[in-house]
């Protein structure tokens, strides 16, 4: 089966054409800066990856040139939409309603939009490309795959704020959680490189990027997450600041005179990595800085460090015990440094890392990176959401 797999950002759309008999990607690309006179397209894998520079006004604009790409370019795997069967598409906020992905139906639908309030970055795009791929191809099912729905096993001990009950439950105040697609792939592959049922381990992912997210996964179920109510919770990021006293924000109301939305911009973008640092959001400038000696980028580095051990210490006491940790993402997966620093220390509590492995470069591989007498794994697994999001709508729209 050919699945389409879509994932609309706030100014990007990202794609890939999955072939799931075989278990491969035919092709991908990612259209940049949406809305913005400087918009492009990249299409193509690796060597074979070409940018073009295309305006695309919004994500209608955007999906009508991923097809034309698809079909026209000189690597073409398909002809035509017709040799499509199915597109999935990801959506950040699935809310109390989906503990599954499903299948796109005009109820569906409707709930995707009441959720826009609480990631109103994220599914209005979606649901636009949703509707466009209806008008382009109404013919071919479509299914929603939500970030936040393995988070739906959590507790209320572990979801629940310990606010007044009445409001939270009159506006859904709860933790949703974030980056659930790219958590519930790695674990399953964890389980499969040390080949034991999930169902046996008790495993910490890290998904370490630009976003942040650590979760704790127990016989198979998420039972814990450091995003919240929105992804700005838990770990320092590279813009978001991540958990902070919450009185800051009235405190700084008042210092500085400033209005809620201003708040939240300085904590979303103006914030983690590129607020202490005063460098940049990517932890490979940061790093530079640090290594050239530079307080602020050093002082960064330190505590991005800190609140990952931080949520590992947490999430170990919360599951008593763990078997594996996970890491994936650009700084999970390329930063070796990051990695050392993390784990420093931690040889008491069963979590050895080899530097030898962690110092070596192999992009895109999945590897242990712990010593071989270390009780707790640590495994690198370069994360595939689309190909978890392919799997998912084969198997819905297989029962059709």
């Amino acid at each position: 089966m050919k699945i389409l797999v879509i994932n609309a950002g706030s100014s990007s759309l990202k794609y890939q054409l999955v072939d799931t008999d075989q278990d491969k990607m035919l092709a991908k690309g990612l259209c940049e800066r949406v809305g913005s006179k400087d918009s492009y397209i990249k299409h193509g894998a690796d060597k074979d990856e070409r940018i073009f520079a295309q305006y695309m006004a919004d994500h209608e604009e955007a999906l009508k040139v991923v097809f034309d790409a698809l079909i026209h370019s000189e690597r073409s795997t398909i002809t035509s939409i017709d040799e499509i069967d199915a597109i999935g598409h990801r959506i950040v906020h699935g809310g109390n309603y989906f503990d599954s992905s499903a299948l796109i139906t005009d109820e569906v639908l409707q709930k995707i939009e009441s959720l826009c309030t609480l990631a109103p970055l994220h599914n209005p795009p979606a649901l636009k490309c949703i509707q466009v791929c209806q008008e382009l191809a109404p013919a071919l099912p479509q299914v929603a795959v939500f970030d936040t729905s393995f988070f739906q096993t959590l507790p209320p001990s572990a979801y629940m704020y310990p606010l007044p009950y009445e409001l939270c439950e009159k506006h859904q105040i709860r933790k949703y959680g974030a980056h659930g697609t790219s958590h519930r792939y790695i674990a399953n592959r964890c389980a499969a490189l040390m080949d034991q049922p999930l169902e046996d381990l008790k495993i910490i992912t890290c998904h370490l990027g630009n976003g942040c997210s650590i979760s704790a996964i127990d016989h198979g179920i998420a039972v814990d997450t450091s995003m919240g109510f929105t992804p700005l919770d838990g770990l320092m990021m590279g813009t978001r600041c991540g958990a902070i006293d919450p009185a800051i924000i009235p405190f700084l109301e008042e210092a500085e005179g400033l209005t809620p939305a201003q708040i939240n911009e300085i904590m979303n973008k103006k914030s983690g990595l590129l607020g202490v640092s005063g460098i940049s959001n990517d932890m490979r400038d940061v790093r530079k800085g640090a290594e050239a000696g530079e307080e602020r980028a050093v002082l960064a580095y330190e505590m991005y460090a800190h609140s990952i051990r931080k949520y590992l210490g947490q999430y170990m006491i919360e599951m008593a015990g763990v078997d594996a940790i996970v890491l994936t993402a650009g700084v999970g997966e390329n930063c070796d440094r990051m990695r050392r620093l993390a784990f420093a220390g931690l040889q008491p509590l069963g979590i050895i890392l080899d530097q030898e492995k962690n110092s070596r470069s192999h992009h895109g591989k999945e590897r242990f990176i712990s010593h071989d007498d270390s009780p707790v794994k640590i495994i690198v697994i370069p994360t595939n959401e689309e190909m978890m999001i392919a799997q998912d709508t084969y198997e819905i729209v297989s029962e059709l």
